[in-house]
């Protein structure tokens, strides 16, 4: 485990431009680098790497980011993998915290299995290539199921000698321990007490991970053997829902290409390699999973599924697919001709061809079960009311807004129903597969009444009269579109300049103090009860914010200190050009004290530009994904403005303008926050109606009244902030 010192010290170090650079030809162009991406492919340079906020973006596909995160992306590594690779970039020794014993046995446990199935690997090549029973059985019928040379090697394909115990007679050879050849399933042991291969006189297929490393096998019986096919067993280092076969060979290619063709077995990643389509993977004969999914789109958004033509292909084609969607990827299934797989089918056709193929007959996912499902129920009501309630729970399980709306659309169009009948079903739906969802990734739980949000104190009583059965996952994302944008403002400006000195407060003991822009985000929280972060990933931001304060200070005086020797370098020459020059005593100490004032301006900047920088550069190397993505998104400056636009005219940089604008976004913030409950009380209002509850109501449009003043006293607020420019 890497101790959180170290883990500063790599953060701190690495250089944004350097660690790009060793991927990409960058150049200067003012004061950011641009190169061509290497993510995807491009002839005119959209990759914009700048060094003072350490981060990096592709303006066309949107990847980047810090150092870590840049890592990440591009070797297809986890958080703890991309600190190594930048440690030793910059040669600094990884000290890691005190381990458990419990640690310490399962990192020597998992260490162990890497290193054996890596020597088993390596050992199996072997065999394949250099021992007659390897060339004239294993190669013989690799060559016979039509995979080439090159392929072998890439995918390092081997073969376990016919024999009981050559493999485990080998490894123990050269100390290997047996528990651990036991743990990761390269040997079994008989009730005799003997142990013996379990891949022997099989073809060897090695699984990768994306960092490249050994972590399971498969073995394809070539002799008639009842099973067909052999796996390793799950293990500190292989757990098979979260792995796909091929994607380390294909990672880069699903990168460059924005795609992934998922297919089933190893045969068919192989055969559709060597047809030229490099991007794909393969589930290897199992459901997907989370964890797969989750996989796939650390390179991806979008997906193609290829099955078998025939009936069963079909019916797998539909499994998943809501599992599918509500990771928001963009899928789509393409069904070969029947009697085909991927990989027979690849070896009749030219690459060509396949991509000809792909192009034509690839449909959209929610299309092509919308069209299967009604052929499959004809004309029976029943069947085809079963139909529409599928297609309606994989509508709903769409968590894009847009997206859903657009599908529905589509939907209603093909299956001749009503747009606002569908709308309510799915809306209704929508909140079953969000409460699914949460149960099974446990998402952070949201706290909530089973009534709506309450309201002014007056008029709670009457509106619990009447139970609102709407749970709080749909309630959020009703009026998410509304506060999500508002609130996303405000921690903007939290992460870009939440460190930035915005001012002077008296406290409760009537002292001055300095109160940095997040005190006046968690003041204005504190002092207003509306005030509430209601997107979970803005209030981890927040709370992120919040726990960096206590060692600020330490570590902006530490900063400061690292600085002092090239102040003092620069005072020290300038004293030495003074010296140089013929000047009157007065004019030397007029230039003294011009140096120094220039000196504390210079300090004051360092000051400034740490502040500025602290939070951005620490939360966009966070371990938590989603956190540090969005973080990244908020501190990257997508346009700069041209040396024509600034050569005669200061452009006031938006640090400087943040007594308007935390006050604006803060202020908007409360007007939506008020819409909200206007708009739920509009909600709670149709309801009082319906029910002839006359109480109920005036109290709720005498409330609704209250929100309506409240909003045009905001107004003239924002309005008041508003800057128009100069005609």
């Amino acid at each position: 485990m890497i101790d959180k010192a170290t883990v500063r010290r790599i953060i701190d170090t690495a250089d944004i431009v350097e660690v790009v650079g060793d991927y990409v030809h960058l150049t200067k162009r003012g004061s950011n680098y641009m190169g061509l991406c290497p993510f995807h492919n491009e002839k005119t340079p959209s990759f914009s790497v700048n060094r003072q906020r350490n981060i990096c973006k592709c303006f066309s596909c949107g990847k980047g980011g810090s150092p870590v995160n840049f890592i990440m992306e591009k070797e297809g590594v986890n958080y703890h993998d991309a600190l190594v690779h930048l440690a030793k970039k910059y040669g600094i020794k990884i000290e890691e915290r005190e381990q458990t014993d419990e640690e310490r046995l399962q990192q020597s446990q998992r260490e162990s299995m890497l290193v054996v199935n890596e020597w088993a690997m390596q050992r199996m090549e072997h065999n394949l290539t250099e021992t007659d029973e390897g060339r004239n059985v294993g190669l013989q019928y690799l060559y016979q199921r039509g995979i080439t040379a090159e392929a072998i090697k890439k995918f390092r394909l081997g073969y376990a000698i016919d024999k009981g115990q050559d493999l485990y007679d080998q490894a123990v050879k050269e100390g290997y321990d047996v528990q651990t050849l036991k743990d990761v399933g390269l040997c079994g042991e008989s009730q005799q007490g003997r142990y013996y291969d379990r891949f022997r006189g099989r073809v060897i297929f090695p699984a990768l991970n994306p960092a490249g490393k050994v972590i399971a096998f498969g073995g394809r019986g070539i002799k008639g053997e009842a099973a067909k096919y052999i796996n390793s067993p799950e293990s500190l280092i292989y757990r098979k829902s979260n792995e796909l076969y091929g994607i380390y060979q294909a990672k880069n290619s699903i990168v460059r290409q924005d795609k992934c063709f998922l297919v089933e077995g190893y045969m068919d990643v192989i055969g559709m390699w060597q047809a030229g389509m490099e991007n794909v993977v393969a589930s290897s004969g199992t459901s997907l999973t989370d964890g797969q999914i989750a996989l796939i789109h650390r390179f991806t958004e979008n997906v193609t599924l290829i099955y078998d033509g025939d009936s069963a292909g079909i019916k797998a084609s539909l499994r998943g697919i809501d599992l599918l969607l509500s990771h928001n990827l963009n899928i789509k299934v393409l069904l070969l001709p029947e009697g085909e797989d991927p990989d027979s089918f690849s070896q009749k056709h030219t690459p060509e061809e396949f991509r000809q193929y792909v192009e034509q007959n690839e449909t959209d996912f929610i299309i092509f079960k919308t069209n299967v499902l009604l052929k499959g129920s004809g004309n029976d009501p029943d069947k085809r009311s079963q139909a529409v309630r599928s297609i309606v729970k994989s509508l709903a399980s769409i968590s894009d807004m847009i997206k859903r709306s657009v599908y529905i659309q589509e939907c209603s169009r093909l299956l001749n129903i009503p747009e606002n009948v569908l709308i309510m079903q799915v809306k209704q739906a929508r909140g079953e597969v969000v409460e699914e969802m949460r149960k099974k990734r446990e998402y952070e739980r949201i706290e909530a009444d089973n009534t709506q949000v309450s309201v002014e104190d007056e008029i709670v009583e009457a509106i619990k009269t009447k139970p609102d059965t709407t749970t709080p996952q749909v309630q959020e994302d009703k009026f998410a579109h509304i506060l999500r944008p508002l609130e996303r403002n405000v921690i903007k400006y939290c992460v870009r300049y939440g460190m930035l000195d915005y001012g002077d407060e008296v406290d409760t003991d009537g002292n001055m103090r300095d109160i940095k822009v997040y005190d006046v985000v968690r003041n204005e929280m504190e002092a207003d009860d509306m005030l509430e972060l209601r997107t979970p990933i803005y209030q981890r931001i927040f709370d992120r914010i919040l726990d960096m304060v206590p060692e600020y200070q330490q570590r902006r005086n530490e900063y400061m200190d690292s600085i002092n020797d090239d102040l003092q370098e620069v005072f020290n020459q300038g004293l030495d050009k003074i010296a140089s020059r013929q000047l009157t005593m007065d004019e030397i100490i007029r230039e003294e004290e011009a140096l120094k004032a220039e000196i504390m301006e210079m300090r004051h900047q360092k000051e400034v530009q740490f502040d500025k920088l602290y939070i951005g550069r620490l939360l966009s190397n966070d371990p938590d994904d989603e956190l540090r993505h969005e973080v990244i998104e908020m501190i990257n400056e997508k346009y700069t403005l041209s040396k024509y636009h600034t050569k005669n005219t200061k452009v006031e940089d938006e640090s400087e303008r943040l007594m308007d604008l935390v006050p604006r976004a803060l202020d908007e913030w409360k007007d939506g926050v008020l819409l909200v409950k206007l708009k739920e009380a509009q909600s709670q209002l149709k309801d009082a109606v319906a029910s002839s509850n006359h109480e109920q109501t005036m109290a709720i449009m005498e409330y609704m009244q209250r929100i309506t003043e409240w909003r045009r006293e905001f107004a003239k607020q924002i309005g008041e902030r508003i800057i128009l420019p100069k005609r």
